[in-house]
């Protein structure tokens, strides 16, 4: 069923449709970089409740000093009583041990039962080995700890993933709106134009903006539109065409055999004859449309040989030898010496010679003339027909080569053929590798010439 949509309405929803989806990729891309940064918190703290010795306290630096002064514990309570200050983290809630495991500070003293004892072992206490000139000398233990170590990692990391989840978010807001405008506004309108063609308006087109590929896609989607516009176009034209030239046949032949059926004409030759004739136009308007088919969709076989251009011109004068002298034209033919031959299909290209000379003896006016010319040119040999009939507008030059086409609608059948000749002589030559192409001849008359290889 078809359905149509309002063009500016479609691509407003599309458009609304194509942002949102990527102001979620984007919001995925943040999130992902949120949980990221939350693993990567977790690891950290991780790593400090285990002792990572880049998260030891201010008061493990400090014991380790005291060693590398002393040479040993010795008087460390002294380490104690020098100390300024307590920090976040103060002496109240860490054991100061020697090598051994041994207690030499319980909470900053050296006065409870604890001291001199194996401290037992805590695997939710954070120890930090203390290192000194290379050796282990003892170690840091956090006690009650009250998760302060990491709420302070945490707290330290608030602040820089806080700030980056923020800017990462207003840069995702910028760079959403600013595709909105560049990429998602083109690429929706070329969506609701696709639609709009889809539902039969092959007028639709697109305005060509944005980056170099959307550029590249609503131009060639431009092109696509114009193609298909002109192809249904054609295809109209062509049925209009072609019912057009069987109904005059039809019309013949109905009406002579409704009148002999009818008895208003007798059954003799006279009238019998009229009827065959009009068979014989249809039949080759419908060999003519076969060909003409085949040839476009690439179907047609040809033999390829060397052929020798002249030879075929002068087969082919001599055929139309005696059309020409009963209208009263001169048929001539000139053909260079020494003409290399062409590599194309001989049947086909006397097919083609003998359309050109046919079309040509149709316009020429009596007492006029007709000269085929074979001579070389770069790139192989030119074949030309021309004549000094009326010619043709210059404004037509580029449809002579159409289907059915023919400069004067009014003409009758017998005077302008059903217009497939030349078509089927341009399919012909381009099928073999060449070219064809017409020309208005100065003084009067049209020359048509196609180049073969």
């Amino acid at each position: 069923m078809t359905h149509s949509l309002d063009p500016h309405h479609s691509a407003r929803h599309i458009r609304r449709r194509l942002f949102t989806l990527l102001m979620q990729a984007f919001g995925t891309v943040v999130l992902l970089t949120v949980l990221i940064l939350a693993v990567m918190i977790v690891f950290v703290v991780g790593q400090a409740l285990e002792g990572g010795a880049g998260f030891m306290p201010d008061q493990g630096r400090q014991a380790e000093a005291y060693y590398l002064g002393r040479g040993s514990w010795l008087g460390v309570e002294a380490l104690v009583s020098k100390e300024s200050g307590i920090s976040e983290f103060g002496w109240e809630r860490m054991i100061l041990l020697d090598e051994e495991g041994r207690v030499l500070l319980d909470g900053g003293k050296t006065n409870t039962s604890r001291v001199g004892q194996i401290y037992p072992f805590n695997a939710r206490a954070p120890r930090f080995s203390l290192v000194a000139g290379g050796e282990q000398i003892g170690a840091l233990v956090i006690e009650r700890i009250n998760f302060g170590l990491p709420l302070g990692v945490l707290g330290g990391l608030a602040l820089p993933v806080g700030v980056i989840s923020f800017f990462t978010g207003v840069l995702t807001l910028l760079i959403g709106f600013m595709l909105a405008r560049r990429v998602v506004t083109p690429l929706a309108d070329v969506i609701a134009a696709a639609h709009a063609v889809a539902d039969g308006d092959l007028s639709t087109r697109v305005q060509v903006g944005g980056p170099g590929d959307l550029r590249s896609l609503s131009d060639s989607f431009n092109r696509m539109a114009g193609s298909l516009e002109r192809n249904d176009r054609e295809r109209r034209d062509l049925l209009a065409d072609i019912a057009h030239e069987l109904r005059t046949p039809l019309t013949v032949m109905r009406g002579k055999l409704e009148g002999i059926v009818d008895g208003v004409y007798p059954a003799d030759d006279s009238h019998i004859a009229p009827v065959l004739e009009e068979t014989y136009l249809l039949e080759r308007l419908v060999e003519d449309l076969r060909l003409l088919t085949l040839a476009e969709s690439g179907q047609l076989h040809f033999d390829q040989q060397q052929v020798d251009l002249s030879e075929l011109a002068r087969q082919a004068a001599d055929l139309f030898a005696a059309e020409a002298s009963e209208k009263g034209v001169a048929l001539t033919v000139e053909a260079d010496s020494g003409l290399p031959a062409v590599s194309a299909d001989s049947q086909r290209v006397s097919q083609v010679i003998g359309n050109l000379i046919s079309n040509a003896l149709r316009y020429v006016p009596k007492g006029g003339r007709v000269a085929i010319t074979a001579r070389g040119v770069a790139g192989g040999v030119e074949l030309a027909v021309s004549d000094n009939g009326p010619g043709v507008p210059e404004a037509d030059l580029p449809r002579l080569f159409d289907r059915f086409w023919r400069g004067e609608k009014s003409r009758s059948r017998a005077a302008g053929g059903a217009g497939l000749g030349l078509a089927i002589a341009r399919q012909l030559v381009e099928a073999q590798g060449g070219a064809i192409s017409a020309n208005n001849v100065s003084g009067g008359g049209l020359r048509v010439a196609f180049i073969l290889q």
